[in-house]
């Protein structure tokens, strides 16, 4: 039976997006069925998180085998592990805001293609300022990913599905590091040589390149072009988007949406006036210290598993030792890392359920039980420590990506109206990067200096900071049409904000 479109009438690029088809007598059908480019978009939007979480997490792997080559001291380890967040940081605000500029499209592309050339100078790197250049050059790419890869998807996507197509995407971060871990642990086992970690990050390189080619071929976000006063090429975007068969819907008109800017996007400055400080506050402080905990964990996971459970063999005295020391490591993060995914799995089917607030609020505690956990366990022994170590461990994984992992990503790409929403979603993953940065270089001197319990003990209470600055701070963006976002003239607090006491 063929589904028949309202009369057609001037709209916004969301509301054609959000509409569901009518069957002829008239009666709605219960959603539109996306479409192959939404798909499309979605999958190479996948792809970019995917990259991410495979290159930092593949680094925890990788790192032994780095120091020992370039023969680096505690400041030099951090320094690599540090670079790629570095790089992020720079990236989500530098090239993410860009976005708002030359569109979405152009930097999804542009991202990708600077991955891929960074990666290869990477696996070639001579010397170590070749190495951190590369590492910050890869960083830079994933920064301007953060903020497009959200817009690319959530601005293509049907406002009742947006929250758990964008944290499915996001999830690939999960599905990456698992194959970091993974890769890395297969290379040590058939290759167990010191520059076994070229050939660790090779293996990204052809698929990279693949999705450059691919990113060509989508359409570019129809809401930037319209907000921008282009709204004949917004009409033209928006009907390849969702080209159906049978067609629907029908001929697109597009209203200009309101506050539509139809030159340059607005400055930074606006995202520290008004009603949009406060969608800046919660979009990066919770971030902020959520990475504190999350790359600080993810990245030294290995090294603390190693020197807590005792399971390396002392000291590495040649490279098989070295070799046989970071292949358990890589076992037991590989292992610990499994709930990552369990806990992104439980976002995307929690978050437009649930609610993005409440969500990041019950994330951020029970990370901070985990890492209480994980702590307590310093004090025991034998299986109980080991027991205690990775139950720790492993819950922290799961809260934090059934949480607050997922839900500040989810948040930041969309509290802010569309001329700068590039620019408000990028300081937020910069500020966020700031923290992973700091926590990634500071580190390894931080276990050597003060211990493995006080560094957990500290992160519990960032933890709870994030719960209560999320709270304080509260916009909830469930379902709502991101179209309208931040467009209330008479509202004091963006749209979408949870005025609950």
């Amino acid at each position: 039976m063929i589904l028949h479109s309202p009369r057609p009438k001037s709209r916004t690029v969301q509301e054609y997006i959000d509409e569901t088809p009518l069957w002829p007598d008239g009666t709605p059908a219960p959603a539109a069925p996306m479409t192959r480019m939404q798909w499309r978009i979605w999958t190479l939007a996948s792809a970019g998180k995917f990259f991410e979480g495979l290159v930092v997490f593949m680094t925890g792997v990788a790192l032994p085998l780095i120091v020992s080559e370039f023969d680096l001291d505690a400041t030099g380890k951090g320094a690599v592990g540090a670079m790629p967040l570095v790089g992020i940081l720079m990236g989500a605000t530098v090239l993410g805001g860009l976005a708002d500029r030359f569109g979405r499209k152009a930097m999804f592309i542009a991202e990708m293609a600077l991955f891929t050339l960074c990666l290869v100078l990477l696996v070639a790197s001579t010397h170590y300022a070749m190495l951190l250049g590369a590492l910050f050059g890869v960083g830079l790419s994933l920064g301007c990913d953060y903020p497009t890869a959200h817009m690319i998807i959530s601005e293509s996507i049907p406002s009742a599905s947006r929250g758990r197509l964008v944290l499915a995407a996001f999830g690939f971060q999960a599905v990456g590091a698992l194959a970091g871990t993974a890769i890395g642990y297969l290379i040590l086992a058939g290759d167990p040589a010191l520059n076994a970690w070229r050939l660790m990050y090779a293996t990204a390189v052809i698929p990279a390149l693949a999705v450059v080619v691919a990113r060509f071929f989508i359409t570019d976000s129809a809401p930037w072009l319209a907000d921008r006063g282009r709204v004949a090429e917004a009409e033209q975007e928006t009907e390849r988007l969702l080209r159906r068969d049978p067609p629907y819907p029908g001929t697109v008109r597009l209203s200009r949406p309101e506050g539509g800017s139809g030159h340059d996007a607005a400055g930074y400055g606006q995202l520290f006036r008004g009603s949009q400080l406060r969608a800046t506050i919660l979009a990066s402080v919770p971030w902020f210290l959520q990475d504190l905990g999350t790359y600080g964990i993810g990245i030294f996971t290995p090294t603390i598993l190693a020197s807590a459970i005792g399971a390396q063999a002392g000291h590495a005295r040649n490279l098989a030792d070295l070799v046989h020391n970071d292949m358990l490591a890589a076992k037991g993060t590989a292992f610990i890392d499994v709930l990552l995914l369990i806990g992104i799995i439980g976002a995307v089917l929690l978050a437009d359920r649930v609610g993005r607030i409440r969500l990041q609020i019950i994330g951020f505690i029970g990370c901070a039980a985990g890492l209480t956990l994980a702590a307590v366990s310093l004090d025991s022994h034998g299986p109980a420590r080991t027991l205690l170590l990775y139950s720790g461990f492993m819950l922290f994984n799961f809260m934090t990506n059934v949480g607050p992992n997922a839900m500040t990503y989810l948040i930041a790409g969309e509290v802010f109206p569309t001329r700068i929403r590039g620019k408000g979603a990028g300081l937020a993953a910069s500020a966020a990067k700031l923290g992973a940065a700091a926590t990634a270089f500071l580190f390894p001197t931080m276990l050597a200096g003060l211990g493995t319990r006080t560094i957990l003990y500290a992160l519990v209470a960032t933890s709870l900071a994030g719960a209560v600055v999320t709270w304080l701070y509260r916009i909830e963006t469930t379902g709502v049409d991101l179209d309208t976002i931040g467009l209330d003239p008479a509202a004091d607090t963006p749209l979408g904000t949870d005025r609950r006491p």
